[in-house]
C-alpha cells in the first residue's frame, strides 16, 4: 500500500510542468516572506485533494484561483507546524541552558540525554504534525482539529505507527535520491563539456557557470515544486487509509 502511495504521488506531481514553474516563480520571491504562505497554501490544497480522494484516483492538480484563501490556508499550515515543533525545540534549549551551568562530564551527559529526549519528542511531534495537518484539512480547516491529540493518535493507530514511520522514511529517501540524481546528471553533463573544451584548449569557464545556473534553475522551478507536491500528496493519501 505504501508503494502504491509513492507511485500515485510521483505520477500525480508530474501532471503539469506549468504548475511547477508557477510554484517556482512564487518560491523565487520567498525572501519577501509572504509568498511562502502561498506555497504552503498550495500544499494545503494538494493535501485536501488527497485526503478526500483515493490512491490512483487520477485527481487533478489544484488551481491557483482565490489566492487570498490560499494565503490564509498557508498561514494555518505554518502556524500548526510551528506549534508542533515548539516542544522538542524548547526541551533542547532548556537542556542547553541547564548544562551551561554545569562543568565537566555532567554537562556532556546532560547534553546527550537532552538531545536524545528532544530527538524522540521531535519524531513523535513530526508524526502527530503530519496527521494533525491532514485531520485539520479533512475537517474543513478547523484549526482545533490539528491539535485533537486523542483523535490523531487513534488515526495513527488505525494506519499503524510502523507504516507511518516507514512512509516518512521513504519520503526522505525518495526526496534525497531525486534531488541528488537530477543535480548530479546536470553537473556531470556540463562538467564533461567543460573538461572537453579545456582539453581542446577552449576557455570553458562560461560552461561551468552555465551548468551551475541551470542546476539552480531546475532545482527551483521543477525539482523543488515537484517534491513539495509529492510529499504533500503522499501524506494526504496516508491519512486517507483510515477513512
Amino acid at each position: 500500500m505504501i508503494l502504491d502511495i509513492f507511485k500515485d504521488a510521483l505520477e500525480y506531481s508530474a501532471q503539469d510542468w506549468k504548475t511547477l514553474v508557477i510554484l517556482g516563480v512564487i518560491a523565487l520571491f520567498s525572501f519577501l516572506l509572504l509568498p511562502v504562505f502561498l506555497i504552503t497554501g498550495y500544499n494545503y490544497r494538494v493535501i485536501n485533494t488527497a485526503v478526500n480522494g483515493v490512491i490512483n484516483g487520477r485527481d487533478p492538480l489544484p488551481g491557483f484561483d482565490d489566492l487570498v484563501a490560499m494565503f490564509v490556508d498557508g498561514v494555518k499550515l505554518v502556524v500548526v507546524q510551528i506549534a508542533y515543533m515548539i516542544i522538542p525545540i524548547a526541551i533542547f534549549l532548556v537542556v542547553i541552558a541547564i548544562s551551561s551551568q554545569l562543568s565537566g562530564g555532567w554537562a556532556l551527559v546532560l547534553v546527550v540525554i537532552g538531545f536524545l529526549i528532544a530527538l524522540i519528542a521531535g519524531i513523535i511531534a513530526y508524526l502527530m504534525l503530519q496527521i494533525g495537518v491532514c485531520h485539520m484539512i479533512y475537517n474543513d480547516g478547523q484549526l482545533s482539529k490539528a491539535f485533537a491529540f486523542s483523535e490523531i493518535k487513534e488515526i495513527i493507530d488505525e494506519i499503524g505507527w510502523f507504516d507511518c514511520i516507514l512512509t516518512y522514511v521513504g519520503l526522505v529517501i525518495i526526496t534525497c535520491v531525486i534531488s541528488t540524481v537530477v543535480s548530479t546528471i546536470i553537473g556531470f553533463v556540463f562538467t564533461a563539456f567543460g573538461f572537453s573544451g579545456l582539453m581542446l584548449g577552449i576557455n570553458t569557464s562560461g560552461v561551468f557557470l552555465l551548468g551551475m545556473l541551470i542546476n539552480i534553475s531546475v532545482a527551483m522551478f521543477f525539482v523543488g515544486p515537484y517534491l513539495s507536491i509529492f510529499n504533500s500528496r503522499s501524506i494526504g493519501l496516508l491519512y486517507s487509509l483510515h477513512l
